[in-house]
């Protein structure tokens, strides 16, 4: 196959200094570039500590993902947590506003979702394990 791995994913962000602080200081991810443009904007990304994949923190009207009949947008960034209950109290202690305002328990796991400075949706997911075939 042809293509290797996804490398960036743009997050879109009213301003980029504030996106860094809540993305670094508040959720923990680390800081891998930022770098100025020839067009102005910077090249700015965010990644959990140890993976590949990086997060761009990039100038641009935030999305809005549309709700399914009775249900919830998708989040545009699901973040992998082993337990998820403990990063919902320590990202609650550091600010961050959960909606709905507890960790939702589902058939294949938990999850708490919320949103960032400018209103993109996030969420913590700790998968279930699943029980071994006999």
């Amino acid at each position: 196959m042809m293509l290797n791995r996804i490398v960036y994913v743009a997050l879109f962000v009213s301003d980029q200094t504030r996106a860094l602080e809540f993305y670094t200081n508040t959720l923990g991810l680390e800081k891998r570039f930022d770098n100025p443009t020839p067009e102005g904007p910077r090249f700015l990304t965010v990644a959990v500590p140890g993976q590949d994949v990086e997060l761009v923190l990039w100038p641009g009207t935030p999305g809005r993902a549309q709700p399914t009949p009775g249900g919830l947008p998708a989040a545009l960034c699901t973040i992998a947590v082993e337990d998820c209950r403990r990063a919902f109290e320590t990202l609650k202690g550091r600010g961050v506003r959960f909606d709905p305002p507890e960790v939702v328990e589902r058939p294949w796991g938990y999850v708490a979702r919320f949103e960032d400075p400018d209103g993109n949706l996030l969420q913590l997911r700790q998968a279930r394990a699943l029980p071994h075939p006999r």
